[in-house]
């Protein structure tokens, strides 16, 4: 892959697009993958503690996020996960979180540096945890292949490796389009037509893609990358028709912006540009250029981990062909 990621995207690049540039990075970074968590448990936010307490479950924490504690299973443990991009930023948070939670996780970068350095922080996180990783660049068929031989059946499957790049629609030459369209949805697609036929064996299955809010409201100036976004929320809707009735479910994510390691990155850079502070920057945004957002403030990598892990389980089984939403209400819809 030889997209930019969130940290390269120049200061004087931002000034050309303006606004525009901190919506795109955010929105791109939150697919974690251009480059954790521990076991959770519903967070107490909505929640009054005389409602969950019983459950045994404490409401102590102040993390925002799902927090599980020993009580709370998933129904993850032994299950096989391959999570693409993972190295850093929502990948990384998903496999660590689904590793804390008893799956075999199987981490993927594309240099085998970045895919040691994740398995060993993962193993630090929580010891026992079942965590091994595939190095495979996704900008062509090969990458693919390379995981399946390795890797020949999983039980979860999440499709979370991505590319972004600002660039206004008249400059996006056609080798950009294909290659965006190769890497953010038909790694997706190859994996899952591999998987899919192993799962249906079992009667079991999860398979997710990590899309955006850019694949709802298309960035003016990244359209190609709105475009890879919505086609992933397209294709997984498809898949899971194809396999209606079966214990395998097929759903797509769609985050909002989120604090991955880019986006933080990204945000002090500008701050020390227009010497502010990281907060005030942070609180222009959603005043400004994210002003639907009813959170009013970046997303973790872990919450949006969090909706993850739950759907990767056996707990979400209701849940199948839909698009769900961890943007923080910035989609101005009810459904």
């Amino acid at each position: 892959m030889k997209g930019r990621t969130t940290t390269e995207i120049s200061i004087t690049k931002c000034n050309r697009f303006g606004a525009a540039v901190i919506v795109s990075s955010l929105n791109c970074a939150i697919n974690g993958s251009i480059n954790g968590a521990s076991k959770r448990d519903w967070e107490r936010t909505f929640l009054p503690s005389s409602l969950v307490e019983p459950f045994g479950v404490s409401s102590e924490s102040n993390e925002p996020g799902f927090h599980a504690g020993d009580d709370v299973d998933l129904k993850l443990n032994r299950k096989v996960a391959l999570v693409t991009g993972s190295t850093a930023g929502i990948g990384f948070a998903i496999a660590k979180s689904m590793a804390s939670e008893g799956a075999h996780v199987y981490v993927n970068g594309r240099t085998q540096q970045r895919v040691d350095a994740a398995i060993a922080a993962i193993r630090s996180h929580a010891a026992g945890v079942k965590v091994d990783g595939i190095a495979a660049d996704f900008s062509g068929s090969a990458g693919a292949e390379a995981v399946i031989a390795k890797l020949p059946a999983v039980d979860v499957l999440v499709n979370n490796v991505g590319i972004f790049e600002p660039k206004s629609f008249a400059e996006i030459p056609d080798a950009d389009w294909y290659r965006f369209f190769e890497v953010n949805v038909m790694s997706g697609v190859r994996l899952a037509r591999h998987y899919l036929t192993g799962m249906l064996k079992k009667n079991w299955g999860r398979i997710l893609f990590m899309s955006s809010e850019s694949g709802v409201q298309i960035p003016a100036e990244m359209v190609h990358y709105g475009m890879t976004k919505t086609a992933q929320i397209a294709v997984a809707r498809g898949i899971a028709e194809s396999v209606a009735g079966t214990g395998v479910t097929v759903n797509s994510i769609v985050a909002g912006p989120t604090e991955s390691e880019g986006v933080g990155d990204f945000v002090e850079a500008m701050a020390k540009q227009q010497n502010k502070s990281k907060s005030e920057v942070e609180k222009e945004f959603f005043e400004q250029v994210r002003p639907s957002s009813l959170l009013k403030r970046f997303a973790t990598v872990d919450e949006v981990a969090a909706m993850t892990t739950y759907l990767a389980g056996e707990l979400s089984s209701a849940t199948n062909g839909a698009a769900l939403r961890v943007d923080g209400g910035v989609v101005r819809a009810i459904l």
